[in-house]
């Protein structure tokens, strides 16, 4: 008798918890209210994003403001400087990025249940990678018989004029690998002199880059690997290489902005992003996923796949980006 009443005991038990996760998880999906959502993603795959949010949680509007990463920093900025930064959620290009957030106390603490599907070196307690991207080369296969196999073939004389590359003055990620190229013994700024000296046109985004190498303006660029996965599905006559002497890689991380005046929503906006749910969604819009288990798309390596990746100091990075970028400017204004 006393095992009937122990099992029915638990019958309810079980039940009533069941019942209470249920109205919990009901009560979240009932969040209503609207998030502004900073990001560099290109517009389509920021809309998809929301798109798949919505289906989720209908009663939220997220509003979205999209631009390059340098250029949404210097939003963020002039915002924080009239005395209220108006974004809930940042996503944009590198850690290096929310490591200036981060100091200056414009981040919010905050760790996803989400993180411990991600490896530890991509989340920190303000801000978490959403993906890998990958920096290589991409070229015209109609133009070019033979696929480049290192950055050589950036300051090989013989390529004068036939060369891409997205500016750092606008691009996060362009900004990052300037900061790891310059950083690394093979490269330093020599390499970015030498590449200077073969004119290479120097575009506002990676986008612009993929643009003119695949219209056959130009023979190579130099080139975040989705996009180029995503022009071969379409037909262009492109291809990707992982340089062998070294490959730049970010994350894309996201966090919530300290000023948000709707932590609650901005948590389940961060949560979704690197859930199950929308980590496949990165991979169904041609992303690595940064969260474990999820396959990349046919077509890019996994960070582990990836031979030679290239690092750099992250503190160093972030103190001498805006030296690096005037650098820059100064050199190729020549």
């Amino acid at each position: 008798m006393k095992k009937i009443v122990k099992l029915l005991i638990a019958t309810i038990f079980l039940g009533c918890l069941s019942s209470l996760n249920t109205i919990y998880a009901q009560g979240n999906n009932n969040l209503s209210g609207e998030i502004e959502f900073y990001t560099s993603q290109p517009d389509e795959d920021a809309a998809k994003l929301v798109e798949a949010f919505n289906q989720k949680y209908p009663d939220i509007k997220v509003n979205i403001f999209r631009s390059g990463t340098e250029e949404v920093v210097s939003k963020i900025n002039a915002e924080e400087q009239a005395g209220q930064v108006l974004a809930d959620v940042v996503l944009l290009a590198d850690a290096v990025t929310f490591e200036g957030f981060k100091s200056r106390d414009l981040l919010l603490n905050y760790v996803s249940p989400e993180a411990s599907e991600i490896d530890s070196q991509y989340v920190d307690d303000y801000y978490t990678g959403t993906k890998i991207l990958a920096t290589g080369i991409v070229y015209n296969t109609d133009l070019v018989s033979e696929a480049p196999e290192s950055w050589e073939t950036f300051t090989n004389e013989a390529n004068k004029d036939l060369l891409a590359m997205p500016s750092p003055l606008y691009s996060g990620a362009a900004a990052y690998n300037l900061g790891v190229l310059t950083r690394n013994d093979e490269f330093g700024w020599d390499f970015y002199k030498a590449l200077q000296a073969n004119n290479p046109l120097v575009t506002k985004g990676n986008g612009g880059v993929l643009e003119n190498v695949a219209s056959g303006e130009k023979q190579y660029g130099m080139i975040v690997d989705y996009l180029v996965q995503r022009a071969v599905n379409d037909g262009s006559p492109v291809a990707f290489v992982y340089p062998k002497n070294g490959v730049p890689v970010i994350t894309e991380p996201i966090g919530i902005m300290q000023s948000t005046e709707e932590e609650e929503i901005a948590k389940a906006f961060v949560d979704f992003v690197l859930s199950q749910e929308g980590q496949e969604l990165q991979a169904e819009l041609g992303y690595v996923p940064i969260r474990k288990g999820i396959q990349a798309p046919e077509g890019l390596k996994a960070v582990d796949e990836i031979e030679n990746v290239l690092t750099a100091d992250m503190k160093e990075l972030f103190e001498n980006r805006e030296s690096d970028k005037e650098e820059f400017d100064q050199l190729f204004a020549q």
